[in-house]
């Protein structure tokens, strides 16, 4: 009797179902592995990209600002890429580059995020004069055209990163403002939060626990959009001389400096350019499975 308790045990700890973080991994795994080629493209892109932010240093034996030779040499083996208008090696601005646009457009975005969805959740929970106080606040900051509002209040408190962040952060949370609004509206009128409402539950817990997870995988395909905005919109400010300033490494600021290259044929102005148009078109690639994904739709073979 023994025997056969100790066989059934036995049997049972082999069947067991792995702990949960284990499945957990082993699904995003399969996923994964399922993914579109796209997506996969677009993944190791951004993979790339946040190894070459965090290991710039290492990745150049030169630093960010330092003079390494004449102005506008030509490519070699010391300096792969050339130098740019003031004889720093363009591979290491383009490395650092990476470091700071791609930092502060992410900071930029986490923080448009919070502004903007917080207020938008806030607004469609209160309703009432709370709802229309921010979207109205919301509809004026919309109503200018946002690079040019940037470009004047850049203009107003100055060019610091701290002063960019904000004022890019603030301008684009008006978006998030929106669909956080727009989606939260579609799941405060469920049954369970009213349910939530009649036990007494306060507003943060019904936010937290009933609204915000039916909201995030909209909120989280909008994130990875509004980084693309924002990284552009940097990048944007910083060509015409208002961004991330010198002798800070951003790829905007480069092709503005390099700009002149082209006349005479030399593609170095275009790596920046280039650098910031393969990590729009990979996230929008992981963005785009992300979507397909949440919505439920099924892959067609």
């Amino acid at each position: 009797m023994t025997d056969q308790n100790s066989t059934v045990g036995q049997s049972a700890d082999a069947v067991a179902p792995p702990p949960p973080r284990d499945r957990n991994w082993a699904d995003a795994w399969r996923e994964l592995k399922r993914a579109p080629l796209s997506a996969k493209f677009g993944l190791l892109v951004i993979l790339v990209y946040v190894f070459v932010a965090f290991f710039a240093p290492v990745l150049t034996p030169y630093g960010e600002s330092e003079v390494v030779g004449p102005a506008y040499d030509v490519w070699s083996d010391a300096r792969p890429l050339g130098t740019d208008n003031l004889g720093r090696d363009m591979l290491t601005r383009l490395l650092f580059g990476a470091r700071n646009t791609v930092g502060i457009a992410f900071v930029t975005t986490v923080l448009a995020f919070l502004i903007g969805g917080i207020g938008g959740i806030i607004a469609a929970t209160l309703g009432g004069w709370m709802d229309q106080l921010l979207s109205r606040v919301v509809d004026i900051l919309m109503a200018i055209p946002q690079l040019i509002f940037a470009l004047l209040l850049l203009t107003i408190f100055g060019t610091s990163i701290s002063n960019l962040v904000i004022i890019i952060a603030v301008l684009d949370s008006t978006r998030v403002f929106r669909l956080a609004r727009a989606v939260s509206l579609n799941v405060v009128v469920m049954d369970f939060v009213e349910a939530a409402r009649l036990r007494g539950e306060r507003i943060g817990w019904i936010t937290l626990r009933e609204i915000l997870p039916n909201i995030l995988p909209p909120l989280a395909a909008e994130f990875g959009l509004r980084f693309c905005f924002v990284f552009l919109t940097i990048s944007a400010l910083s060509f015409l001389g208002l961004g991330i300033q010198p002798p800070t490494a951003d790829w905007g600021s480069m092709v503005r400096d390099n700009a002149t290259l082209i006349t005479y044929g030399d593609i170095t102005p275009l790596l920046p350019a280039g650098a910031i148009a393969l990590l729009t078109v990979g996230v929008n690639f992981v963005v785009d499975w992300f979507l397909h994904k949440t919505s439920g739709l099924k892959d067609e073979h």
